[in-house]
């Protein structure tokens, strides 16, 4: 069995299955929004937003709709600068434990292959933080001079390059700037904008 990854930070998952499978493949403090109760839940929005005041959080939901609305209330609730987003790959499919499929028939965190979520961890484990903030970032202006932003089909090429990189289809424009800057820094972002300048697009009609 590998060893677990140890995380520095406070870990946000949606539920608590989510949490049981996190806890078997890295060592942090997860806590779990228990779906869409975090809403109306003022005791946790003050627990996450004391957490936030002291450290960064990372937010891991799932891939769907309802993942993104989590994430998006985590955004507004707490300092932009705090929050940390992480992704999963939209995988087709069904946990075990359900008789049917999402809404969207995507698979969970809970659902993800072991080593797929430490590689999506491996990047903030102690240790592995600090080199990557070295690097020279991805900015906004760089997302609009290569047609991902701003422009006519940018939505389409947005799309195009979170399917390259197995990211959710629903990652705005600033979601997937972060991302990247996170995962693969500006020199990888380069090479992305060769390879996908050589193929062709799926676009969709969108811009901005």
């Amino acid at each position: 069995m590998s060893e677990k990854l140890k995380i520095p930070y406070p870990v946000i998952v949606e539920g608590k299955y989510d949490k049981i499978k996190l806890s078997g493949l890295i060592d942090a403090t997860i806590f779990i929004t228990d779906g869409f109760g975090l809403f109306k839940d003022e005791a946790k929005q003050r627990l996450f937003k004391n957490l936030a005041a002291k450290t960064k959080v990372l937010v891991l939901t799932d891939a769907d709709g309802a993942g993104l609305v989590i994430r998006n209330f985590l955004t507004s609730l707490l300092p932009k600068e705090r929050v940390v987003h992480l992704y999963i790959p939209p995988r087709p499919g069904k946990e075990k434990r359900k008789s049917a499929p999402s809404a969207e028939g995507l698979l969970g965190v809970e659902g993800l292959d072991a080593d797929l979520i430490r590689s999506i961890f491996a990047p903030f484990a102690e240790g592995a933080c600090e080199e990557k903030q070295q690097a020279k970032p991805i900015t906004k202006a760089d997302f609009y001079r290569d047609g991902f932003s701003g422009g006519p089909g940018s939505a389409g090429k947005r799309l195009a390059l979170c399917r390259r990189l197995d990211l959710p289809a629903n990652l705005s424009a600033g979601a997937l700037l972060e991302a990247l800057n996170l995962l693969y820094g500006y020199e990888a972002y380069l090479g992305l904008v060769r390879e996908l300048a050589e193929a062709p697009l799926e676009t969709d009609s969108g811009d901005l």
